[in-house]
């Protein structure tokens, strides 16, 4: 699995960022218009649930618009939107209680995950934890190194490492024909029933 563009990737104007300063509801329908698709998608595939992405969207982009004028203009718009999509994302999984404890240090990451049919690799994904799927996300599909993914979850490089390698190796397991059958269709996050909701921190 080799790293893709973001689908973050859309250029903002410096008068868009302008206009979301001075708090415009036209230049924040035109950002959420523009973001929408890309926010949701990377909080459904790191949290695993279709419902808590929806609520996750909701609150990036709540929080982007009133935290915007800290937007410093250093780094593309979409770098930043990204970065506070992602943080929203941790912080639900962090109050579902199944944030992952410390593992010891891994050896050296892999440096791919196996090559496989892009459906069955979308369906493997959902049957990681929590952790573990947050971080191949992140590292191959966002493009973000060790030490930005363990800034962000509150860890260390190494952490990240032994994460992405433990996943890589979950996988490989996953992807082998007798475990998990070929599906006819792409799979699809279901809609009909809730997902585990957040929990109260305690």
């Amino acid at each position: 699995m080799g790293v893709v563009s973001s689908r973050f990737d859309i250029p903002v104007s410096e008068l868009t960022v302008a206009a979301l300063r001075r708090g415009d509801l036209r230049a924040q329908e035109t950002i959420y218009r523009a973001f929408e698709r890309p926010v949701f998608d990377l909080a459904s595939r790191m949290a695993g649930c279709s419902h808590l992405a929806a609520d996750i969207t909701q609150d990036t982009f709540i929080r982007a618009f009133a935290k915007v004028k800290t937007f410093r203009g250093e780094s593309p718009f979409w770098g930043w939107l990204r970065q506070i999509a992602v943080r929203e994302t941790l912080q639900v999984l962090r109050k579902r209680k199944r944030w992952t404890t410390l593992i010891p240090e891994a050896h050296e990451a892999d440096s791919v995950a196996p090559d496989q049919d892009d459906t069955l690799l979308e369906q493997a994904l959902t049957l990681l934890p929590d952790t573990a799927r947050a971080v191949v996300w992140l590292y191959h599909v966002e493009g973000y190194t060790h030490p930005e993914i363990a800034e962000m979850m509150g860890k260390t490089p190494s952490f990240s490492k032994s994460q992405l390698s433990r996943a890589h190796a979950k996988l490989r397991g996953i992807l082998n024909p007798d475990v998990l059958p070929r599906p006819s269709a792409p799979p699809s996050l279901p809609e009909t029933e809730p997902c585990l909701k957040p929990l109260s921190a305690s």
